[in-house]
C-alpha cells in the first residue's frame, strides 16, 4: 500500500500530534518529513506532499484545500511562541524584522500593526541571523522554538495570540491539518483519532521532552498555551483572519469552515 506523505512543522508545539500518530496503528502507513513552516506550506502547494501541518496563510493558494482534521495548532489567547520583541514599547520601535519562517505570523503581525496597535514601523523581511539586529528602537517578529525564553531578555514582549484575542475577541489558528486531495474516510479516522490519543498524553510526553530553555515550561506551554482543538471559534477566527488578508475562501475550504 502506497503511503501517505505528510510534511509537519518541526516545532515542539506538534509534538503531542505526532507522538500520538507515531504511536498509532497509522505509523506504518505514512511517510513523515519534518519542516519549518514555510517549507511545509510550499511542499504541500508543490504537491510534494499529500497531508501538512502547513500555516493557515497558504490556504488561499492551494486549488482544493480540504481541511481533514478535528486539530491544530491554536491558542485561546497568550501563545508565548509568537512574539515581537523590543527594547521599546509599541508606539516607538521604527523597524521590525519578520520572521521568514511562516508566512501566517508576518500577515497577523502586519494586521495588528495597522488595526490594533495603529502603528506604521518599517517591516524588513528577515534572514538567518536577524535576532542580534534587535536594538534601540528596532524590533523582530520571532517564533516557534526560538521565542522559548527570549521574554526574560527583552523588556518587551507583544504576543501575538493575545493581541489578536484583545483586538476581536477571537481565539487564533495558527497551522491546521490540510490536504490537496480529499483522502479515504477511515484513514481520516483513524488519524483524528492518533492526534487526539497524543493531546491525551501531554502530561507523560512532557516528562520524555526537555525544555529547551530553564526559563520556558514546556508542559504548562503545551497544556495552557497551545490550543489543539479545532471548533467553531476557531473557524470563526480564521474565516475572519482570512477575510482581513484580502483572500478569497474557495469552495473546499468553505464547507470546511461551515460559511453559507
Amino acid at each position: 500500500m502506497e503511503k501517505v506523505k505528510i510534511t509537519a512543522v518541526s516545532y515542539l508545539n506538534t509534538k503531542p500530534l505526532l507522538y500520538g500518530l507515531l504511536q498509532s496503528e497509522l505509523a506504518s502507513q505514512v511517510d513523515l518529513s519534518l519542516d519549518i513552516p514555510s517549507v511545509c506550506a510550499q511542499k504541500l502547494l508543490n504537491q510534494e506532499a499529500d497531508l501538512g501541518l502547513v500555516p493557515v496563510a497558504i490556504l488561499p493558494e492551494l486549488e482544493t484545500p480540504y481541511i481533514v482534521s478535528d486539530f491544530c495548532i491554536g491558542a485561546e489567547g497568550a501563545v508565548a511562541t509568537v512574539c515581537i520583541f523590543s527594547h521599546c514599547p509599541i508606539d516607538e520601535i521604527e523597524t521590525i524584522y519578520l520572521d521568514y519562517h511562516s508566512r501566517t505570523s508576518v500577515e497577523l503581525t502586519k494586521i495588528l500593526l495597522k488595526n490594533h496597535w495603529k502603528v506604521h514601523p518599517k517591516l524588513i523581511s528577515a534572514t538567518p541571523g536577524y535576532e542580534s539586529e534587535v536594538k534601540g528602537k528596532t524590533a523582530a517578529l520571532i517564533i516557534g522554538d526560538r521565542a522559548m525564553g527570549l521574554h526574560k531578555i527583552y523588556p518587551f514582549c507583544y504576543d501575538l495570540g493575545q493581541a489578536w484575542k484583545d483586538y476581536c475577541g477571537l481565539p487564533f489558528v495558527f497551522a491546521l491539518w490540510v490536504s490537496n486531495k480529499p483522502l479515504k474516510a477511515d484513514f481520516i479516522t483513524a488519524f483524528n483519532s492518533a492526534l487526539k490519543s497524543g493531546i491525551e498524553g501531554i502530561s507523560q510526553l512532557s516528562f520524555l521532552i526537555p525544555s529547551p530553555n530553564p526559563d520556558f515550561d514546556l508542559h504548562n506551554y503545551f497544556a495552557h498555551h497551545i490550543n489543539y482543538h479545532f471548533e467553531s471559534k476557531k473557524k470563526a477566527a480564521l474565516t475572519r483572519f482570512l477575510n482581513e488578508m484580502n483572500h478569497v475562501i474557495q469552495p473546499t475550504l468553505k464547507e470546511s469552515l461551515q460559511i453559507v
